[in-house]
């Protein structure tokens, strides 16, 4: 029976690079964004490819209500949930004296939150298929830095929640891995992909990393995986 991935934030960057390797590698995925013709043009691209089925949903990680309907139009469009990609995410980075509430709930509600969200919905599904949870944090879970108050209290709690899961979930035969990248070259925060980016590491490695991780050994559980660029700029 052919799988299904539910992946956040994958109309583009590391999102939009884990669904074409699936696709690739037959498995069917939904992907998730806010943004409406962004994701209608990454599902058209990936419908394209002709190895699996995508199904694009407008729908926002900060809404528990929002993901339990996609969760149901997965399962009923194909007849299991076998995977989930939490990968949605943002950042605001500002000295803690000059960050706004706004924008300390914008990364906290998005970055952890919506994560918990996205398992709430999809866990009794992932129950019925022993499926598998990959969270995408960061080395910004694990490094603290000057005015990534939000942002490092985001993945430090994805970081840690992750790992608290995977001790929760296991029993239901459920796995949970997190993949916690350095600088990726993607359009997070405003930023634009070039040449000048050649040094960081790429969407498709840690496309890469995720089937690694679900064609792992059945009794092996790659549980926290730390990325950096092996050679920094």
């Amino acid at each position: 029976m052919t799988k299904t991935a539910l992946i956040t934030g994958g109309s583009k960057g590391i999102g939009y690079a884990i669904a074409e390797a699936l696709v690739k590698d037959g498995i069917n995925v939904c992907i998730t964004s806010r943004n409406e013709a962004d994701i209608k043009e990454a599902s058209e691209r990936l419908n394209a490819l002709g190895k699996a089925k995508a199904l694009g949903l407008v729908c926002n990680v900060r809404y528990l209500e929002e993901q339990e309907k996609a969760v149901k139009e997965i399962l009923e469009q194909f007849g299991s949930l076998d995977i989930l990609i939490a990968n949605a995410g943002v950042g605001h980075f500002a000295p803690i004296d000059e960050m706004t509430p706004e924008q300390w709930n914008d990364v906290i509600d998005i970055n952890l939150t919506g994560v918990f969200y996205s398992v709430k919905a999809s866990v009794e599904a992932l129950k019925k298929s022993k499926g598998y949870i990959i969270t995408v944090s960061s080395l910004a879970g694990t490094n603290f830095f000057a005015q990534g108050a939000a942002y490092n209290a985001s993945k430090f709690g994805l970081t840690g929640m992750s790992q608290a899961m995977m001790l929760d979930l296991r029993k239901y035969g459920i796995k949970v891995s997190t993949i916690m990248p350095g600088t990726v070259a993607t359009y997070f925060n405003g930023h634009e992909p070039s040449e000048k980016d050649a040094w960081k590491i790429q969407p498709e490695d840690i496309a890469e990393m995720v089937v690694y991780l679900l064609n792992a050994p059945q009794r092996t559980l790659p549980s926290k995986i730390e990325v950096r660029p092996s050679q920094p700029a």
